[in-house]
């Protein structure tokens, strides 16, 4: 059944589409407040030829979301069925992209993750997320998650660990992570909550093994093992083995931290925790970019110091201003006032997809909209806590916001195929 154009723009959620330009524009405010120096008056820049504007982020920002609106127009026209059908067909062909750039790629900081076609980089590793999300999609779309076998579960790690593998394998560590936030739409499917539970644990004694000593660690697990087995007779009895198994896997984290973290982890990867540990060990080193972005955003205050009156921002203190810590600008301009607003747009845009998904009428629809706002939770989180030193500085952009073609048009892409898949959503079969 064909629907209307009238019909189908009625269909498109607005209140989205208006979340998206609202953050598209401050990001390039953003951009163009982080990037604009005292010494190119405007001026001076209304005389400047287009090659000379194309040295200044926030023209070429513009470009991009020039683009990125063109992006826009193709998903909503494009077949609703389309992301269901060729689901499997664009995550292969993502996973054999992903392989080219790992040797084709030319290293850029110690990574080689950006194609370069002509003048334009793409980070094919920004657009896996789309992928990865739909074929995850189609996947589950298939199989009930809660009563599945091991096999089918399998699978399912398969298709989600395959990209970010990749990506580690090309040394860019920051968005191999993202991947794992996919687990929180897994678990709206009907995954083992024991799963999270199992790898929050995990993490937390990595931690724990960095900043205690090992032999107390080990001295209070026995303890917990002991107290256990004599408090309770069933777990002595009937669960013994399975007791001391787990014991002997927490011991072994504990132990084993050390060959991981020396051998395993770069030592870029060691900086970053031992930052996010203790930031002060050296502000004028590896502690710079936090302690900086840190001052930025403190000095802002309640309502900021105003547009283009950030002192760190226009003095280049804080590295990456424009990508990874644009953040910064927001709070040294707009102070505490203007980031409660952005960090409101962004969890009204949260809830509003996962408002969206819950609408859907087939279970594709549904888990590819949790898995949007698992990646876009992820991003959000984690590149605002490293700005203010609650989270590893991983090098992941700030969606809609930070600078930069390949991320924008992820983001894009991941948001408006779900807003075409809700358009149609009366027209899915429930699986």
């Amino acid at each position: 059944m064909q629907v209307s154009p009238a019909r189908y723009s009625r269909s498109i959620d607005w209140l989205t589409v208006l979340l998206y330009v609202i953050l598209v524009g401050i990001g390039w405010v953003c951009i163009y407040a982080s990037s604009y120096s005292f010494e190119a008056p405007a001026n001076v820049l209304k005389t400047m030829s287009f090659d000379k504007l194309m040295a200044f982020n926030w023209f070429k920002q513009l470009l991009w979301i020039g683009t990125a609106v063109v992006l826009v127009v193709v998903l909503l026209v494009v077949d609703y069925k389309a992301y269901d059908t060729l689901a499997y067909a664009m995550y292969g062909g993502m996973i054999v992209l992903l392989l080219i750039t790992m040797f084709v790629a030319r290293p850029i900081a110690g990574s080689r993750s950006w194609l370069e076609i002509g003048p334009v980089r793409l980070q094919p590793a920004e657009f896996a997320k789309f992928t990865t999300a739909l074929a995850a999609s189609r996947f589950m779309a298939s199989i009930n998650l809660r009563y599945q076998n091991w096999r089918d579960q399998l699978v399912l790690a398969g298709i989600t660990l395959l990209p970010p593998l990749l990506i580690v394998a090309s040394n860019e560590s920051g968005q191999a992570l993202v991947f794992g936030a996919l687990l929180l739409a897994y678990f709206r499917e009907g995954m083992s909550p024991l799963i999270l539970l199992l790898l929050a644990a995990g993490a937390v004694i990595l931690v724990l093994a960095l900043l205690v000593p090992k032999i107390w660690l080990v001295a209070v697990f026995t303890v917990v093992l002991l107290v256990v087995l004599g408090l309770n007779k069933r777990v002595l009895r009937h669960h013994l083995p399975l007791a001391i198994g787990v014991w002997v896997a927490v011991v072994g984290m504990v132990i084993g931290v050390d060959f991981f973290y020396n051998e395993v982890l770069q030592p870029h990867q060691r900086q970053r925790i031992e930052i996010l540990i203790n930031p002060s060990a050296d502000p004028l080193g590896k502690g710079w970019n936090v302690t900086q972005s840190k001052i930025a955003i403190g000095s802002g205050g309640l309502v900021g110091k105003g547009f283009l009156q950030g002192t760190q921002t226009k003095f280049d203190f804080v590295p990456e201003q424009s990508t990874d810590f644009i953040f910064c600008t927001v709070g040294e301009e707009f102070g505490w006032a203007g980031s409660f607003v952005v960090i409101g747009l962004y969890l009204t845009l949260l809830w509003r997809i996962i408002y969206v998904a819950e609408r859907q009428k087939s279970v594709f629809g549904r888990t590819y909209g949790y898995c949007v706002a698992s990646i876009l939770f992820f991003h959000v989180t984690v590149n605002i806590g490293m700005t203010i030193g609650l989270a590893p500085v991983v090098g992941i952009p700030l969606p809609f916001f930070s600078y930069g073609g390949s991320s924008l048009w992820s983001f894009t892409i991941l948001l408006f195929s779900l807003l075409a898949l809700d358009a149609y959503r009366k027209q899915d079969l429930v699986r």
